[in-house]
């Protein structure tokens, strides 16, 4: 199956490179990339990516930790484009599920994309507040998961298979570590992966080299740098 990829990242000149990318199918950000990329005012920076990029699907957070302000922020979110994708967390700071939230965004027609997913747990009780055929993204941590010394593969392997009948949800392969996890994903049918810049571009450049051509090609570099450094025993 094709597996999407979207670009994880808030810096504008990356944006505008990468939206001309063929490759790259939509993107995501979150308040702590905004942050790294120097953005001082969420919703005009917010739209600055939008006017960028106008077509394809772009995941924008919401950063209010509150039925109350979620709601506010999302609504306001949704306003400022069709592509927006409205970006939820599952919890909030102190555990408490979303659920009542994303049932009201859902019945609204509001693209929504469910962030910090860390179990097919979390996965079945997001299923359960989904009332409407609006789409819907879930995005699990997968990378994050491993680095905790987790196997992610089974359980993800899980939450496709109970989404299987639901049309309008797709899961989503996050916090991405190597250009590999790209095919990982797509064998395993993750029907979206968010990738950032650097991992597509070797994504792009992905060769079959053999087990000789590659141990040739890392010998050679050991080699150069020996030389470089005049190195002797």
């Amino acid at each position: 199956m094709t597996t999407k990829i979207f670009c994880d990242i808030a810096d504008l000149d990356q944006i505008r490179k990468f939206n001309k990318k063929k490759i790259v199918k939509g993107f995501t950000t979150n308040p702590s990339l905004m942050r790294k990329a120097g953005a001082k005012n969420y919703k005009l920076y917010s739209k600055k990516i939008l006017k960028i990029c106008k077509t394809k699907p772009v995941s924008l957070e919401v950063f209010g930790d509150d039925y109350v302000n979620m709601k506010k922020q999302a609504l306001e979110i949704n306003k400022w484009g069709k592509n927006v994708y409205v970006k939820i967390p599952v919890l909030n700071s102190k555990g408490k599920f979303m659920g009542k939230i994303i049932t009201e965004l859902n019945r609204k027609n509001i693209k929504l994309n469910i962030t910090a997913v860390y179990s097919s747990k979390q996965v079945k009780m997001i299923l359960k507040k989904i009332k409407s055929n609006t789409k819907v993204i879930i995005s699990i941590f997968i990378g994050r998961l491993a680095d905790t010394g987790r196997d992610p593969i089974s359980m993800v392997k899980d939450c496709i298979k109970v989404c299987k009948k639901y049309n309008n949800i797709e899961i989503l392969w996050a916090s991405t570590r190597e250009p590999y996890n790209y095919i990982q994903a797509k064998k395993i049918g993750c029907k979206i992966i968010t990738i950032p810049p650097s991992i597509i571009e070797k994504i792009e450049s992905f060769k079959f080299l053999s087990d000789k051509n590659l141990s040739i090609a890392t010998v050679k570099g050991f080699l150069k740098d020996s030389s470089l450094s005049k190195f002797k025993v």
